[in-house]
């Protein structure tokens, strides 16, 4: 090993440093997360120095702290400012990430297009394709402004200094991982765990320090999280996952963590010959094709963030012709499924023991919030009966172990957006009907059936 360097080992996970491999990382208590890497000696004593020079910090009062408003900037692309919150924050530096080929540079670029237009200064720095390649694309979404610039780098200290030049208001990063961005003082290789915490750390000292909205692009791993040490996500404001089979023609852009808004905002895209278009009314295009008559078939409601989504849930029960019946969850999640056929088969005396089950929320969406337990109980109860729920009916509730069905959150919201789209009924929880009778917000044309338990819920659909 050259003299002046050192190998240390890296959590993938969290970060953490140590000087040899371990199993288990003391910080996150994750298994076999350590990677060996080489870093320069020199590298590190350099910024202790700069450190041990720094002016004593000063604390403020809280109450001398002067309140102002975030200055936000307009996509012009309404789903993806929901999502963030009402717009780009000026100095932030937001995360987006996605399986390969889902859309995320295509995503960007719209936005540079829409911005570009408006008059805003965007860099767009790629590390992975050529001018041509960038040009290709941006011709298929249509023209640009003058005030995009492009540039194909990978050296960080280069990407900096076009910064300090250029000084523009967004830049674009694509990408962050896949072997490219480096800095010359980490002597570990490009898309190291050194290298991918260290670029990120010095994007944030440029969004912070000079003002600039920052759109980092990361990919994500088989598990479904951001390729990378952990520490990625914690060290920007906000974390967009864009979710979707890139073989369908509708993408879902979620919102995991943002500081300057909610988190579990939801944006929904359609992917098309000349880019990503936004759909307005996600709940009508995930209610498309839904059969008229079919048993095992429901609509609930779920909420993502402050928006009420209207999603088909699927069920079909059969008698099974092995030892051991097939369970199958799409879209939500299967631990879910076993539990709540239990309490079917526990509360209800159902025979589903033998029966295979396949549950599945039509439109390629997950969804995993609570209140669609009560549509994944109706559609299993439907199919196992082969008793059809009337279409204009959509249901919504948590059901817990003791088969009750419990209250959820925004329910006068979920009932408003439901009654919009023309149903006739609804199921809810009895608590959360009893609360809307209190407040004075029950909505008017449309009947409110309130239920205690799973008894009274299938009671309510096989009238």
């Amino acid at each position: 090993m050259p003299k002046g360097k050192t190998t240390v080992f890296f959590c993938q996970e969290c970060g953490y440093e140590s000087s040899k491999w371990m199993g288990q990382c003391p910080a996150c208590r994750e298994w076999n997360t350590f990677v060996e890497e080489t870093i320069d000696k020199k590298s590190a004593a350099k910024g202790g120095r700069v450190a041990a020079k720094t002016t004593e910090a000063k604390t403020v009062p809280l109450s001398q702290i002067e309140m102002t408003q975030d200055k936000r900037m307009s996509t012009d692309m309404k789903e993806l400012d929901r999502v963030l919150g009402g717009g780009i924050v000026q100095g932030s530096l937001v995360l987006v990430g996605g399986d390969p080929g889902i859309g995320k540079s295509t995503l960007l670029l719209q936005v540079c297009r829409n911005l570009s237009e408006k008059g805003v200064r965007v860099l767009y720095i790629s590390g992975e394709e050529s001018l041509q390649q960038i040009k290709i694309r941006a011709e298929r979404i249509g023209t640009f402004g003058d005030s995009l610039a492009l540039l194909c780098e990978t050296n960080l200290d280069t990407i900096k200094s076009v910064i300090d030049r250029e000084k523009p208001q967004i830049v674009i990063i694509d990408s962050i991982q896949n072997m490219t961005m480096y800095n010359e003082e980490v002597s570990s290789a490009p898309g190291s765990v050194s290298q991918v915490r260290e670029s990120t750390g010095v994007f944030m000292q440029i969004a912070k320090g000079m003002g600039i909205s920052i759109f980092i692009v990361g990919h994500v791993t088989k598990e479904g999280v951001v390729a990378g040490p952990r520490v990625l996500e914690h060290m920007v404001d906000t974390v967009l996952y864009f979710e979707g089979d890139r073989h369908a023609a509708y993408r879902i852009l979620r919102g995991v963590k943002n500081r300057f808004g909610s988190t579990n905002e939801i944006g929904v895209f359609e992917m098309r010959q000349n880019g990503l278009m936004e759909v307005e009314n996600p709940s009508e295009y995930m209610l498309s094709g839904k059969p008229e008559g079919a048993s095992g078939s429901v609509v609930a409601c779920s909420m993502e963030g402050t928006r009420p989504i209207l999603v088909e849930v699927q069920a079909l029960v059969c008698h099974s012709n092995f030892g051991i019946p097939r369970r199958t969850a799409a879209g939500t999640d299967f631990n879910r499924v076993n539990l709540l056929m239990a309490v079917l088969e526990k509360r209800l005396g159902l025979k589903l023991g033998d029966c295979d089950a396949y549950v599945n929320i039509a439109g390629g969406v997950k969804m995993n919030e609570p209140a669609i337990d009560l549509g994944i109980v109706l559609a299993i109860i439907s199919s196992y009966r082969e008793r059809p729920i009337d279409e204009k009916t959509i249901c919504f509730g948590e059901v817990g172990l003791s088969g009750e069905v419990r209250a959820v959150s925004m329910a006068e919201q979920r009932v408003t957006e439901a009654k919009k789209l023309g149903f006739n009924e609804c199921i809810l929880p009895q608590v959360s009907l009893d609360s809307m009778k209190d407040s004075g917000t029950v909505p008017k044309g449309i009947r409110l059936t309130g239920v205690r338990s799973v008894k009274d819920a299938m009671d309510a659909i096989l009238k």
